[in-house]
């Protein structure tokens, strides 16, 4: 059986996590972009990266990072007084440094990543959805300004009131290789329980991939209890862009792209055209996310 996942931010990764663990599986998790920037001089890829020590398990305790890391870097950098509010822990620079040095170098991202999943022995692929610059901005509701993600996300912690989304580069770009081919030869494409406007949107605002996915069954994850969130601005960004942080609001943002949409126990919605599968979709550990993947698994059967 062939997957695809549409994965960004720990959620994202845990999803990829859960089908990873399943033998009979062929998966490969293409990876949002739109959270890319240049801190510190170096290129990062936070999802990219967040995906692949989630499947090589050497995630931080928080989901993203590296587990064990240290802090010398951003302790000494804080000597010359530069704003750290955006910690890259030394392990975690490392990769960075390999990931700036080889696009440097004129390496496309998507080999800069295989390089990586090569480097932690990943068995699932791990694709970028572009090797072309996209960026996600927004725009805050209460002064119209638009800010780069890491700013809104990081630097002000999601504190400002969102008003308008933009995939600055996605109508330009191009999937990267091998992308388009995962798609098309899969059995199914899973929507995974991240951010539907900061980590699946970006993705499928890359001409090509949306139109791809359409002939597919696609299983979907909500992200969603009761109307809110275990953490993050997902449920403030669907109320602040008109839609309510329910399964019923999901499905109205992907526009009738999802066949089957695993929902928490409490939500009863029901959606024209989606099979609702009620169940624990709470993935913090392995266990939880491969038993997740595993019911996802019997809906196709």
């Amino acid at each position: 059986m062939k997957i695809v996942i549409l994965a960004g931010g720990v959620g994202g990764a845990r999803m990829a996590r859960g089908f990873d663990a399943i033998d009979r599986v062929d998966t490969t998790i293409v990876v949002n972009v739109g959270d890319d920037d240049l801190i510190y001089g170096v290129d990062l890829s936070p999802d990219i990266d967040t995906v692949v020590y989630m499947l090589a398990g050497v995630e931080g305790p928080l989901g993203w990072g590296r587990n064990d890391d240290t802090w010398m870097v951003m302790d000494e950098l804080e000597r010359f007084e530069l704003d750290t509010s955006f910690r890259l822990g030394d392990r975690d620079l490392a990769l960075n440094l390999f990931r700036t040095h080889m696009l440097a170098s004129g390496v496309p991202l998507s080999s800069v990543t295989a390089a990586q999943a090569r480097a932690f022995e990943l068995t699932s692929t791990v694709l970028p959805a572009t090797d072309d610059r996209v960026r996600t901005r927004v725009r805050t509701a209460e002064d119209g300004e638009w800010l780069d993600f890491q700013t809104y996300f990081v630097r002000r912690g999601h504190n400002n009131r969102v008003s308008e989304l933009a995939y600055d580069g996605a109508a330009e770009a191009l999937p990267a290789p091998g992308v388009l081919e995962a798609i098309g030869s899969a059995d199914a494409v899973v929507l995974a329980p991240s951010n539907p406007f900061l980590s699946v949107l970006p993705i499928l605002a890359i001409p090509g991939i949306r139109e791809a996915i359409s002939p597919k069954p696609v299983l979907a994850v909500s992200p969603f209890i009761g109307g809110e969130t275990v953490k993050g601005p997902a449920a403030d960004i669907m109320r602040a862009l008109g839609h309510d942080p329910t399964p019923a609001g999901l499905a109205e943002v992907y526009d009738g792209l999802i066949d089957h949409l695993a929902v928490a126990e409490v939500d009863h919605d029901s959606i024209e055209g989606v099979e609702m599968h009620p169940t624990d979709i709470m993935i913090g550990s392995v266990d939880a996310s491969t038993r997740l993947a595993q019911e996802m698994m019997e809906w196709l059967s």
